[in-house]
């Protein structure tokens, strides 16, 4: 393995900083949007801070960190993390998780890693998100590697294997954590599923069988917990136009008006909560069975930690309730958050300007959303007899 054959898709690395920083400078483009996030400092302000960078970790603390925990303040009721199942700190992890927005996920994960004290996690992105040079720019000073989409048919299995070995490399040999999400692209419906295919990407590098393979990984499953998800109502939206239109596939600024819903939008609490490190439960499975069926075996390991590590809300109670038209759950929740969550509904379905507006299929298809991690939330607990 040659290290020069990640460097398309790799970080930069702490070297490369300054020459970057200089690009993002003279990049047009990049000046409004950093002045946006900024907007107290001028940008010669700016410009100076951006000098004094000279490795990521630089630029996280300085531009990322800042800017994010903004986020967190206005955009947020809270932001926190329970690490505590994972007992070597001092070890590398790929976290595995189920995934909620398209940028902030990982985002959130590495400030409050690097609250803690911690180093920040190097993340997977999909290149049809590096839509101009400063968002590739800013995305691998913020420790991000590229995940290369619409591929032929003879590019899948080689950049599969590529992007493996990659991860692999990171975690041997650079000691340094990732994350991943669980499956390609967002649970539209919130019920979320390991992908298979994300399982087998990863046993393609390394050593030994399938368990070797993923034990050397150290895979931590991780759950992230929006009280209510800025996007729900976009998500509803394509699920109806998946419904209505023959063959339907969405446009790039779907991902661009997500991308942007899910940053500025409101939130509620956001909680991030580790299990304990897959290695043991990896090791006690039979080796001998089939690869579909260990592979199976295992993103069902996944899931269970997941969902058994889902934040409850009172908004999940009440979808629940309101779908079915029950009252199951009425001690989670108040008439008072009954008529506000139903606001927010409304609101939420008011946003949209689309044709053949279905109001009454959007309202049931995001009540179902908040239901789904609630009825999978309590099937992990039922499986695990507690």
């Amino acid at each position: 393995m040659s290290v020069a054959e990640f460097d398309d898709i790799r970080p930069y690395d702490d070297e490369e900083v300054g020459r970057v920083v200089e690009e993002l400078i003279a990049d047009r483009a990049f000046k409004p949007i950093v002045k946006m996030a900024f907007p107290e400092l001028t940008f010669r302000e700016i410009k100076k801070k951006m000098l004094g960078c000279k490795t990521k970790r630089d630029f996280q603390e300085n531009f990322s960190c800042p800017f994010l925990w903004k986020i967190a303040r206005n955009c947020t009721d809270g932001l926190t993390l329970d690490h505590s199942a994972v007992e070597d700190k001092t070890k590398a992890y790929t976290y595995v998780s189920n995934h909620r927005d398209i940028v902030l996920d990982a985002a959130f994960l590495s400030i409050l890693l690097m609250k803690e004290g911690m180093d920040s996690v190097e993340n997977a992105v999909g290149n049809n998100l590096i839509i101009s040079p400063w968002i590739m720019n800013v995305m691998k000073l913020n420790k991000s590697f590229i995940v290369r989409r619409s591929l032929n048919l003879r590019e899948v299995k080689p950049e599969a294997e590529r992007l493996s070995r990659y991860i692999h490399h990171t975690i041997t040999d650079k000691k340094q954590s990732v994350w991943i999400a669980h499956r390609e692209g967002r649970a539209k419906d919130a019920d979320d599923r390991t992908q298979e295919s994300v399982l087998k990407m990863l046993a393609m590098g390394g050593k030994g069988d399938v368990i070797d393979r993923l034990m050397a990984l150290n895979i931590v499953p991780m759950s992230i917990s929006y009280e209510y998800d800025p996007c729900d109502h976009l998500k509803a939206q394509e699920i109806q136009f998946v419904r209505d239109i023959p063959n339907y596939k969405k446009f790039f600024m779907n991902d661009v008006n997500s991308m942007v819903a899910g940053i500025v939008g409101y939130k509620g609490h956001v909680h991030i909560q580790m299990a304990p490190c897959l290695n043991d439960e990896l090791a006690a499975l039979d080796r001998s069975l089939p690869k579909t069926e260990l592979y199976r075996q295992i993103a069902q390991l996944i899931d269970r930690h997941i969902h058994r590590n889902y934040r409850m809300y009172p908004c999940n109670y009440m979808a629940h309730d309101m779908l079915l038209n029950k009252e199951t759950y009425p001690f989670h929740y108040n008439k008072e958050d009954e008529y506000g969550f139903d606001w927010y509904i409304d609101n939420q379905i008011e946003k949209l300007f689309m044709p053949s507006k279905d109001a009454p299929f959007l309202r049931e298809t995001m009540l179902q959303m908040y239901t789904n991690l609630l009825k999978n939330h309590q099937a992990a607990w039922e499986e695990d007899g507690e």
